[in-house]
C-alpha cells in the first residue's frame, strides 16, 4: 500500500496528520509507504487536484474525496466528532484504512 500525504508548507495541520496516520496505521497493523507530497503553486495544485492540506491518498484514491471545480493551496478541515478540524482523526484514518484493506 502506497500513502500520498499531499500538503503545502503554509498549512499548519499537515504534520499533526501524518502523525495521525501513522498512529491509524500502527493500530490497524498495517504497513505503508508513506510519501509526502509538497504542493508548491496554484498550477501545481490545479494539475494535482489538490484538495487542500493535508490530503490523502492511498494508490492513487483521495481517502475524502470532493467535488471541485477550482484547485488551489489551501488548507483543508474535516468534520470530526469534536468539530471541523484541520486534520482527521486517528479513528478517521483507522476506518478508511481499514476499508482500503477489505
Amino acid at each position: 500500500m502506497k500513502i500520498d500525504l499531499l500538503y503545502f508548507d503554509g498549512c499548519p495541520a499537515w504534520q499533526g496528520g501524518l502523525e495521525n496516520l501513522k498512529s491509524a496505521l500502527a493500530r490497524e497493523g498495517m504497513e505503508a509507504e508513506i510519501n509526502l507530497v509538497r504542493v508548491g503553486e496554484d498550477a501545481e495544485a490545479a494539475q494535482m487536484k489538490f484538495l487542500g492540506s493535508p490530503s490523502f491518498r492511498v494508490d492513487g484514491m483521495e481517502l475524502w474525496p470532493e467535488p471541485r471545480e477550482n484547485y488551489n493551496l489551501s488548507c483543508r478541515v474535516y468534520p470530526t466528532p469534536a468539530g471541523l478540524r484541520g486534520a482527521p482523526t486517528v479513528e478517521m484514518l483507522q476506518e478508511k484504512l481499514h476499508a482500503c484493506k477489505s
